[in-house]
């Protein structure tokens, strides 16, 4: 059986499309993470007290950890995968790419290419033609 998978992901939503023998199947997972642009805070004004609630860099860490998280329930979504086809508009892609190839224990073909924001009907379009059988040349 082979189970091919397509992946429209960015940093709020990731959008799998499976397809097998059997048919197809789509299933979103939302990453709930949200990066904070604005950093500044009033001073308290309160004597010996925290300056600041949080740093930039906590917010930040935040941010990573809140994507390592929406990255790992992806990453286990495409386990039975033999080849993935990841798409989307901006670096969640090659950010996804690079964790499925440090874990040792995924073996599948990886396709990445660039996309714009795509309704559910174009994703699964754009998944079959994909791996559509290419016509043998004589």
């Amino acid at each position: 059986m082979t189970n091919r998978v397509g992946l429209w992901i960015d940093h709020q939503t990731a959008v799998i499309v499976s397809v097998s023998e059997q048919g197809e199947s789509i299933k979103k997972i939302e990453s709930g993470a949200k990066h904070v642009e604005y950093r500044g805070a009033q001073r308290s004004k309160v004597a010996y007290s925290a300056q600041y609630s949080q740093g930039d860099n906590q917010l930040d860490n935040q941010f990573v950890q809140h994507l390592n998280k929406y990255y790992a329930q992806v990453i286990a979504e495409l386990r039975s995968a033999e080849s993935v086809l990841i798409f989307g508009p901006a670096e969640a892609k090659s950010e996804l790419k690079r964790m499925i190839e440090r874990d040792k224990g995924l073996r599948f073909n990886i396709y990445v290419e660039p996309a714009d924001k795509m309704t559910d009907r174009q994703i699964v379009a754009r998944v079959r033609e994909h791996f559509k059988p290419k016509p043998s040349t004589p």
